[in-house]
């Protein structure tokens, strides 16, 4: 009962939203280029879901990327910085500067280092940019928080440093690095977006770009269509990340 109220409640509330929405807007006649009907933009998004499928892909696609190298290197960064004090504080200024500088003012300098002809090598750069700081913060959070009681016992046993990073560390930081992942993904979606606005180009031809096509027609129903597909596929990210945090953290509890 309860998990059918957890189903049934959002869904009335969405239902109502959209209600209130198109009555409002057939009442007030409201011009379709401002704020179109909900019923326009599912027709939008029926007569357009081939392009949009193939644009979705295209942004998904991007945003795994750029996770999958903003992981590999946050997390390198990470250990390294578990291991030395000195260079865990070397490090965070450089990646809070990272994290605090606007992707779109990064967008022109990646764009020319990466080549005109190399527009989606530059997009995915930008969106690991987005992604990285969170699953770095975490990991090195989690890297620090193992409990002092067995980090007294290791150096009672005399563990070395590659031992205690291993032994003690790591497993540690499992459910800090899940939840800086879980933070990451969704970054990561939304920064592949901004990342092709900002170079422009078109070379994904994602999401990004049929927002970009519709605008420069006016055809706001296409946009709102476009913009819809991309927060289901950030929901059913979120959703999937969020499973495999439980399962995981459920593994790691077992062992």
């Amino acid at each position: 009962m309860k998990r059918a109220f957890v189903i049934i409640a959002p869904s009335l509330l969405i239902f109502a939203v959209l209600a209130g929405w198109e009555a409002a807007c057939r009442a007030f006649d409201v011009n379709p280029v401002i704020l179109p009907t909900p019923t326009m933009i599912a027709q939008a998004l029926a007569a357009n879901l081939p392009l949009l499928a193939i644009s979705a892909w295209n942004t998904f696609a991007m945003a795994l990327m750029a996770l999958a190298a903003a992981s590999a290197v946050a997390t390198s960064l990470a250990l390294l910085a578990a291991v030395s004090g000195v260079l865990e504080r070397s490090i965070r200024p450089l990646a809070v500067a990272l994290q605090v500088t606007p992707v779109v003012a990064l967008a022109p300098l990646i764009q020319i280092w990466a080549g005109i002809d190399h527009p989606r090598v530059a997009e995915v750069a930008l969106a690991g940019v987005v992604a990285f700081f969170p699953i770095y913060s975490g990991a090195v959070s989690g890297l620090r928080a193992a409990d002092p009681d067995l980090e007294r016992l290791f150096d009672l046993y005399g563990a070395r440093p590659l031992q205690r990073l291993t032994r003690l560390r790591i497993p540690s930081a499992v459910p800090f690095m899940l939840q800086g992942h879980k933070v990451a993904v969704g970054l990561a979606l939304v920064g592949a977006v901004v990342a092709e606005f900002a170079a422009g180009a078109g070379g994904a031809q994602g999401l990004a770009w049929r927002i970009l096509e519709a605008n420069n027609h006016l055809q706001s129903d296409k946009m709102m269509a476009a913009l819809l597909v991309l927060a289901l596929m950030g929901a059913a990210l979120h959703t999937l990340f969020q499973s495999l945090e439980r399962r995981a953290i459920a593994w790691w509890r077992g062992r």
